[in-house]
């Protein structure tokens, strides 16, 4: 398409800050991850109920996030929309760094992170976690190639082929996630194959807000050229993902409430759950959904620059309410250990359980979102991942 990729300088001082934000962060994250692993989980919110949290908030969304950041790349190799094809090297990148960040988080909050060795040579294949370990290497493998296909002109006859291998790969790698949650046949919040394409569903959006983030972020601070009518385009599909996400966590809920068996759980995350009905409706559904479509859809905001990089930026907030309200509130719902009774015990039987993350789960998981931002920043520096400009007649030609 005649479009020249071309590293960036990253000699400004702006750069070497943001690297240093990022790098204290990290270093944060890192700094709670030792004292939990030193003092024991006792020092976190986290309890013998609720064994997966924030850390796992923040995992989760990355590495859904991180299928979904590969859909720009895949329209282009798959569907051979020759307009996203400039942007797909960006898009393979991001891919791979939000899964690390992920991974990363994932590793440090299991407790006895020397211990992963384990998991990675001793499988045991009625756990899906011992599935993903798989699939989360073959992501890293499979899009590293795809990279390799489109940055090196001999291989570039290779793409298409790669492209689609990567793109069936991550819809089976986010149902993989989701099936996390949907074999959980123990609790009531989980127990549903609606999750697997709740979770592929929200990829999208969640992928998309984040590439959009990065590609508003290295043109504006580099001063290259980003035509609106480009920008058009991928707002206009970041309103199509949010509204298709919406529509799967409704039918998700609805599903739900017409099982008499899930009436009280439907209850506590949607209305009487205290902080998690807040975390729905205030964060996912209207900050982190409504707001954004409004925000994008509107004539004249959603032609602006900065109510495009509000509006995903709400869709990345309102994803982790999403992943907090279904990883921690499905925990928080009590268990039903004898189904048609009522039980409770000093164990806390039959009780809603309670949760306040600490500020090194905190630490921890914005760490995650830190290191993928370095990986970015330094591939960006140092291969040429960015078209040198992306006028509007890109957008007419394609």
């Amino acid at each position: 398409m005649g479009i020249a990729l071309h590293a960036i300088e990253g000699r400004s001082p702006g750069y070497w800050g943001l690297l240093g934000a990022l790098g204290a962060l990290t270093a944060l994250g890192l700094a709670g991850a030792w004292y939990m692993e030193h003092h024991g989980h006792v020092v976190t919110g986290m309890t013998n109920q609720i064994v997966w949290g924030v850390p796992h908030v923040f995992a989760v969304f990355l590495i859904v996030a991180a299928s979904g950041a590969l859909n720009v790349a895949s329209i282009a190799s798959v569907f051979g929309r020759t307009f996203y094809k400039p942007l797909a090297p960006l898009s393979g990148l991001l891919a791979i760094a939000l899964l690390a960040g992920g991974l990363m988080v994932l590793v440090l909050d299991l407790g006895r992170a020397d211990r992963l060795v384990v998991a990675m040579t001793h499988f045991n294949f009625k756990s899906i976690f011992a599935w993903n370990i798989f699939l989360y290497t073959g992501f890293f493998a499979l899009v590293a190639v795809y990279l390799w296909a489109m940055l090196e002109r001999r291989m570039n006859r290779y793409a298409a082929a790669v492209g689609f291998g990567a793109f069936v790969w991550r819809l089976v790698l986010t149902t993989g996630t989701g099936s996390i949650f949907g074999f959980l046949v123990a609790r009531a919040a989980y127990d549903s194959a609606l999750l697997a394409p709740l979770f592929i569903a929200l990829s999208f959006s969640y992928g998309l807000a984040a590439f959009l983030i990065v590609l508003l972020a290295a043109y504006g601070w580099t001063g290259r050229e980003l035509g609106a009518a480009v920008l058009a385009r991928l707002k206009n599909l970041q309103i199509v993902f949010v509204a298709a996400a919406l529509y799967f966590v409704a039918v998700y809920h609805l599903t739900n409430l017409y099982l008499a068996k899930q009436g009280a759980y439907v209850r506590f995350i949607l209305v009487d759950g205290g902080v998690y009905p807040l975390a729905f409706w205030g964060g996912q559904v209207l900050l982190g959904s409504l707001v954004p479509m409004a925000l994008l859809a509107h004539p004249r905001l959603g032609a602006t620059r900065g109510a495009i990089a509000v509006a995903a930026t709400l869709v990345v907030l309102g994803g982790l309410a999403q992943m907090f309200v279904t990883i921690v509130g499905g925990q928080a719902f009590p268990l039903e250990l004898f189904p048609g009774f009522a039980e409770s015990s000093t164990f806390f039987d039959g009780e809603a359980h309670r949760y306040v993350p600490s500020a090194p789960e905190l630490a921890l998981g914005v760490a995650g979102i830190a290191v993928a931002g370095i990986l970015v920043a330094l591939a960006v520096k140092l291969v040429a991942f960015l078209p040198a400009r992306l006028g509007d007649p890109l957008a007419d030609s394609a």
